[in-house]
């Protein structure tokens, strides 16, 4: 079966990208539970603002979901370059897994870069037919909000 994926960055320490991939057939499931741990009010789940109860409810409901999770470090890299690298080698590793979606958070300050990116990416390793790739904000992809939490669970 095939994969979705979904992308997170953090610059805390160093420069990483976090990948989370789920199968395509538990999708809805998936969303499902993380549509049911948003509180009224709420747009998006936000792991940040929430407290340590919820945190250990929200890591529960996505450990369940099992994503398989890929954390790429591109420290080593020139700043300019970090999240080329990391976008270039998850297209690599997508191709050889045979994914078929790669959904990134809508940051407008970067989509057109990573949309260059992708676009020399996918033709490179040979996944331009097979590989999507799209940027939405976090309130329109429930389940960007694992790729958020993956490196805690990583951690946990």
């Amino acid at each position: 079966m095939t994969s979705h994926v979904f992308v997170d960055e953090s610059k805390e320490r160093g420069y990483l990208v976090t990948a989370a991939a789920l199968l395509s057939g538990d999708l809805t499931s998936a969303r499902r539970a993380i549509r049911g741990l948003v509180l009224p009010g709420q747009r998006r789940l936000h792991f940040t603002h929430e407290n340590d109860g919820r945190r250990k409810r929200i890591l529960d409901t996505i450990a369940g979901l099992g994503p398989t999770v890929t954390i790429y470090d591109a420290s080593a890299h020139h700043r300019r370059r970090q999240r080329e690298a990391c976008l270039d080698a998850l297209v690599e590793d997508l191709a050889n897994a045979g994914a078929r979606m790669l959904v990134l958070e809508s940051d407008e300050s970067i989509v057109e870069l990573d949309r260059k990116t992708l676009y020399r990416s996918v033709r490179r390793h040979g996944c331009h037919d097979t590989l999507a790739y799209r940027h939405l904000r976090a309130f329109e992809e429930p389940l960007l909000a694992v790729r958020e939490m993956a490196e805690e669970i990583r951690t946990v």
